[in-house]
C-alpha cells in the first residue's frame, strides 16, 4: 500500500506497506530490520551504518511473481564500529524477521575499500582541523584571523598507497574563508594548505603547508541582497491541465499513455525505474527491467598539491539518494505534479525520509511529426514527454537525474550538473594550464563528470544481443560508380566487454530480440544512441584509472549476474582498482542471446568559464534509448489533432493565426 497525500495542493506518494517485490524500502522495514540487528547484540554506541540497501529479489521469481503470492523482503546493512574502524555487512530479512549473513569488510586487505562516508564524519573533519596546532600556525602565518568562519570541506582522498593510510578509513580538507556564516566558501579557497586524517583514531596525519597565494576576495555569492533585484520584463508562464493529468499512480506503479513502470528509490542510486513496458497493441512489452545511475566520478585534471587527488564518487562515496533535494513546486518542477517521497536511513540505521524526492509530470515537446500533403494540407502532431527525476546535493555541484519517457516508445536520459565550481587561489590575470581563471584570482581546474547508467535491458525478453552498428562509405569504384553511396555496418558483440563510441561514424548499439521479429522479418530492437563525450582523460596507470576503470569506456556489456550493481564495485571509497566492471567481464561470457546488462557512461568535460561562476548554468549531457524495429509503424500515429491543445485542428484543416480558428476548406 502508498500513502498518497495533498500537500499544498500536490500529490504526495510514500510507499508505507509493500505489495510487490520491486517496491522501495518503506520506513517500517528499515526499522524492523534495525530492532533484528539491535537483538543480535550487534549494536553498540559506537556502531555506525554507512549505508543501508535493498537487496534486489531474484529476477527470474520477479517475473514469474503473482499478486497474492508471498515473496521476501531482506535489507544489505553496512555496519562500521568508529572505534575500530571495522566494517560488516550485515543482511536481513524483514519476511522471515531473522539475519541471513554476516561477512567482514576486507577494508584492511588489498585492494581494501570503505564504506561510505557518514554525516556526523563531515562536522567531526571541521573540529579535528581546526583544534591542530599546525593548521593554527599556517592560518595565522596567512594573517587570518577570523576562525569561527572557516569552512574546512570533508573531502575523499583517493588512494595512493601512502603507508599511513593504507587499510585506514581516512579523509582529507581543504580550508575555505567566510566572510560571515553565510558567505559562499568556494570563493576564498586557502591554497596550498591540505590536512589528512584518520577518522578511526580521530587524529590528524599531517598537515601540509606549500606557498603563500592570496587567498581571492571576490564575491561568491548571489543573493538578491548581492546581485540587486530581480529584472521584471518575464512574464506568467502558466502550465494547466484543466481536467488532470494523464498519468495514475498506484503504488509504486505508475501507468502513463502506453507506459508503465514502477518508482523505487535507495540511498546509494536514488532513483530507480523497474519493469519498464510499452504498450503495444494491446500487448504490454517489455523494454527494461531495472534502470538507474548507480554511480559517478569527478576527476580533477589539476597537478597541485590541493587536487592533484580529487576524484569523487559521488554515489559509492557520499551516497546520492541520501543526499536528495526535497523537490519544491514551482523552482524544480513546474506543471501538474505527483511527488514520491524518498526513503533512506541516518547514521544510527533509522529511516530518514526526503520529503517529494521524486517528480513526475508532463511536459509539451513541440512537434512529433508533421507532414503537408501535395495539396496543401497540413496534418501533425504534438510530442509530449513524461519526466521522472530528482536532484542530489554533494557539497559544492547539484546533480539533477531525469528520464523521459516519449509518445512514440523514446527513452532519454539527463543528468544536469549545475552548483558552484569547485576553485582554487592563483595570481591574477597568471596562466594555468590545468585550471582557467573564472574571477579575479579565483581559479576553476579542468575537471569531468562522468556518470554511469546501468541499463538491465530486458527487449521483447531477456534473450538479448547487442549489434555495433555504424556508417561507412563506400569507395569509388563498381560498388560506388558515382561516388555517392554510403552503407552501414552490423557487428554482433559476442563477449563481456566494453567499447567506445565513434560519432564520425554514428555508432550506435542495438540491443535486439533473439526470438521476436517485426513484420519485416527483423529482429525486434532499441539502440542507444551516445552523445560521445571525452571518456576519462587520466592517464591509464593514474590511481583513478584503475579505480574508474568504467569510466574508460562509452558502454560495458555484462552478461547478467544479480550481485553485479556497481560500475566501481561496492566500496570505491580507497579502493586500490580494479573492481567493478573490469571484474565483471574477466570471465568473457557470451552475450549472444543471453539475459545481459548494458553500463553507460556519459557526460560533460568541464573547462569552467566566467559565465559559470558564482553559480554555474546547467550543464545536460545524457543519451537516447530509442525503438529501432521494435515496432511495426510509427507508434504514435493515434495521436488527437493537437494532442489536446488549445488548438484542435492540425488534422482537419488550416489552423489561423490569431485565435487558432480552423479553416474548413476542402
Amino acid at each position: 500500500m502508498a500513502d498518497t497525500s495533498h500537500r499544498h495542493g500536490k500529490r504526495v506518494t510514500r510507499i508505507t506497506e509493500v505489495t510487490h517485490p520491486l517496491d522501495p524500502l518503506t520506513e517500517g522495514e528499515i526499522s524492523q530490520g534495525r530492532s533484528i540487528i539491535e537483538a543480535a547484540g550487534l549494536i553498540t554506541d559506537t556502531v555506525r551504518f554507512p549505508a543501508v540497501l535493498p537487496v534486489e529479489p531474484d529476477k527470474k521469481a520477479t517475473f514469474a511473481w503473482k499478486p497474492g503470492k508471498p515473496f521476501d523482503r531482506s535489507i544489505l546493512y553496512v555496519l562500521l564500529d568508529t572505534a575500530t574502524g571495522i566494517s560488516h555487512e550485515v543482511v536481513v530479512s524483514v519476511t522471515d524477521e531473522k539475519i541471513v549473513s554476516q561477512t567482514k569488510v576486507k577494508s584492511d586487505e588489498h585492494p581494501y575499500g570503505q564504506p561510505p562516508y557518514l554525516f556526523e564524519e563531515y562536522e567531526r573533519v571541521e573540529a579535528l582541523v581546526k583544534a591542530h596546532p599546525e593548521w593554527q600556525a599556517a592560518i595565522a602565518r596567512r594573517g587570518i584571523t577570523n576562525v569561527d568562519d572557516i569552512f574546512c570541506a570533508p573531502l575523499a582522498p583517493g588512494y595512493f598507497g601512502h603507508e599511513d593510510e593504507i587499510g585506514r578509513r581516512m579523509i582529507r580538507s581543504l580550508t575555505f574563508l567566510r566572510d560571515t556564516p553565510d558567505d559562499s566558501p568556494w570563493a576564498h579557497p586557502v591554497e596550498g594548505l591540505l590536512v589528512t586524517i584518520d577518522l578511526t583514531k580521530g587524529e590528524v596525519v599531517r598537515v601540509q603547508d606549500e606557498g603563500d597565494v592570496p587567498t581571492p576576495t571576490v564575491s561568491g555569492n548571489y543573493d538578491v541582497g548581492t546581485v540587486g533585484p530581480a529584472r521584471e520584463s518575464l512574464r506568467p508562464l502558466e502550465i494547466t491541465q484543466p481536467e488532470g493529468p494523464s498519468f495514475t499512480v498506484n503504488g509504486s506503479l505508475v501507468e502513463w499513455e502506453n507506459w508503465k513502470f514502477r518508482v523505487s528509490f535507495n540511498s546509494r542510486e536514488g532513483l530507480v525505474l523497474n519493469q519498464v513496458t510499452f504498450t503495444d497493441k494491446g500487448e504490454d512489452r517489455s523494454v527494461l527491467y531495472r534502470a538507474s545511475v548507480p554511480e559517478m566520478v569527478v576527476p580533477y585534471g589539476d597537478t597541485s598539491i590541493n587536487r592533484y587527488w580529487i576524484s569523487y564518487f559521488d554515489a559509492g562515496e557520499y551516497l546520492l539518494g541520501k543526499n536528495a533535494n526535497p523537490l519544491v513546486l514551482g523552482c524544480d518542477c513546474l506543471g501538474v505534479i505527483h511527488y514520491f517521497d524518498g526513503v533512506a536511513a541516518d547514521d544510527h540505521g533509522h529511516p530518514m525520509v526526503v520529503g517529494q524526492a521524486v517528480c513526475m509530470h508532463e511536459e509539451d515537446y513541440g512537434v512529433l511529426w508533421k507532414h503537408t500533403d501535395l495539396a496543401g494540407n497540413p496534418d501533425s502532431r504534438r510530442s509530449r514527454r513524461f519526466v521522472i527525476s530528482y536532484f542530489a546535493t554533494i557539497g559544492n555541484y547539484d546533480y539533477g537525474f531525469f528520464w523521459y519517457l516519449y509518445l512514440d516508445g523514446t527513452i532519454q536520459v539527463e543528468a544536469k550538473a549545475t552548483g558552484v565550481v569547485f576553485n582554487g587561489a592563483g595570481v591574477p590575470g597568471s596562466h594555468d594550464p590545468h585550471a582557467h581563471e573564472i574571477a579575479p584570482g579565483l581559479f576553476a581546474p579542468v575537471h569531468q563528470h562522468l556518470f554511469s547508467a546501468r541499463l538491465d535491458v530486458a527487449v521483447d525478453g531477456l534473450d538479448n544481443s547487442v549489434h555495433e552498428v555504424e556508417v561507412v562509405g563506400v569507395p569509388t569504384g563498381p560498388e560506388n560508380p558515382h561516388g555517392n553511396a554510403f552503407t552501414y555496418t552490423v557487428n554482433t558483440l559476442q563477449t563481456e566487454g566494453g567499447r567506445l563510441a565513434n560519432n564520425p561514424a554514428l555508432r550506435t548499439w542495438h540491443v535486439t530480440s533473439g526470438h521476436r521479429t517485426n513484420y519485416t522479418g527483423a529482429s525486434t530492437q532499441y539502440q542507444l544512441i551516445p552523445q560521445g563525450y571525452p571518456v576519462l582523460m587520466a592517464q591509464p596507470e593514474s590511481s583513478v584509472a584503475k579505480r574508474a576503470a568504467f569510466a574508460t569506456q562509452h558502454l560495458w556489456v555484462t552478461k547478467y549476474e544479480p550481485n553485479e550493481m556497481w560500475p566501481a564495485g561496492m566500496y570505491p571509497n580507497q579502493h586500490a582498482g580494479g573492481a567493478g566492471l573490469p571484474e565483471y567481464v574477466a570471465g568473457g561470457d557470451s552475450i549472444v542471446n543471453e539475459d545481459i546488462v548494458l553500463w553507460h557512461q556519459f557526460g560533460p568535460t568541464h573547462i569552467p568559464r566566467t559565465e559559470d561562476w558564482p553559480v554555474m548554468p546547467v550543464d545536460y549531457s545524457g543519451f537516447l534509448f530509442k525503438p529501432f524495429g521494435f515496432f511495426d509503424v510509427n507508434p504514435a500515429l493515434n495521436l488527437p489533432d493537437g494532442a489536446n491543445s488549445s488548438c484542435t485542428c492540425c488534422g482537419s484543416g488550416r489552423c489561423g493565426t490569431d485565435a487558432c480558428t480552423c479553416n474548413h476548406e476542402h
